[in-house]
């Protein structure tokens, strides 16, 4: 078994899944790197094929959840990130896993900081270039400050504490105001967590939801506050589909409710609402 594997979940044909592959190859220290699909296609067998990735078939409909189990299910690794399409990594990211888990060897979740990519036709700036030169060609501007990650840094506080983060309450306290945790900068240690990883009855808030229950098990979250993640923005991606068609909003404060009293709850929500805003033109 490797120490790490990267799986890129492709979907569709996206105009960003080239810079993704770049972005994982260009690391200071190797990993498998491995393409899971439920929509095989030319485009993404040409791209996989010009870079010498395998790609893994899912049969069945399309589904975030099951998408991701199969990707997990696809590596073999004791580290598993579950690279997105759309976004790119920092060329440290798997130098920086090591890192952690060298000092900590029982930690079950990996997570860091990350850099928004706001795309735009004709935005200043490079996010290749930031990302240590892989993506020349793709244009974003870099928000490398904005009031929703410097809360989502705050929310993270406890799991910089990392000699006491293997602590149930200490995990949970990282959770119980929102969801600060970008899902793509997270390694899963496969062979400590439940398998399936996800099981959640939810479509948006899953990875909140299953992060919720990683807690309860025995292991330590890891966060390296670090902008190891170049996360794109843009009008085509599932999250903002899923708050147009409101059901960001109606996961997100039943898991709100589970934590606090209803009046608490509805508190929480205007506040945490501000946060769609990235999405919005």
């Amino acid at each position: 078994m490797n120490f790490h594997a990267f799986v890129i979940c492709a979907y569709g044909d996206s105009p960003y899944l080239e810079s993704c592959v770049r972005s994982l190859l260009g690391q200071t220290m190797e990993s498998d790197i491995i393409c899971a699909t439920s929509t095989p296609s030319p485009y993404i067998d040409g791209i996989m094929g010009k870079y010498g990735i395998p790609v893994a078939v899912r049969d069945g409909r399309s589904d975030i959840q099951d998408d991701w189990n199969f990707a997990l299910s696809q590596a073999d690794a004791a580290y598993v990130t579950i690279a997105h399409q759309d976004d790119m990594y920092a060329r440290h990211y798997v130098e920086e896993l090591w890192n952690a888990y060298e000092k900590w060897p029982d930690m079950t979740l990996f997570t860091t900081d990350a850099v928004t990519v706001r795309h735009e036709a004709a935005a200043r700036g490079n996010a290749g270039a930031a990302a240590g030169g892989t993506e020349p060609r793709t244009r974003g501007r870099l928000v490398y400050f904005s009031a929703k990650n410097q809360i989502k840094k705050l929310l993270r506080l406890p799991l910089r504490l990392h000699g006491l983060a293997d602590r149930e309450w200490v995990k949970m306290a990282a959770l119980r105001l929102g969801n600060p945790i970008m899902c793509p900068s997270c390694a899963y240690r496969k062979d400590y967590l439940p398998d399936p990883i996800f099981h959640s009855e939810y479509r948006f808030a899953l990875d909140w939801d299953s992060l919720v229950d990683m807690a309860r098990w025995p292991g330590r979250f890891i966060c390296v506050e670090k902008p190891l993640l170049f996360y794109r923005v843009h009008d085509g991606a599932q999250t903002r589909a899923c708050i147009e068609n409101h059901l960001r909003e109606t996961e997100e404060r039943q898991m709100f409710a589970r934590f606090w009293p209803e009046k608490l709850t509805g508190i929480l929500m205007r506040f945490y609402k501000g946060s769609y805003m990235e999405y919005e033109k």
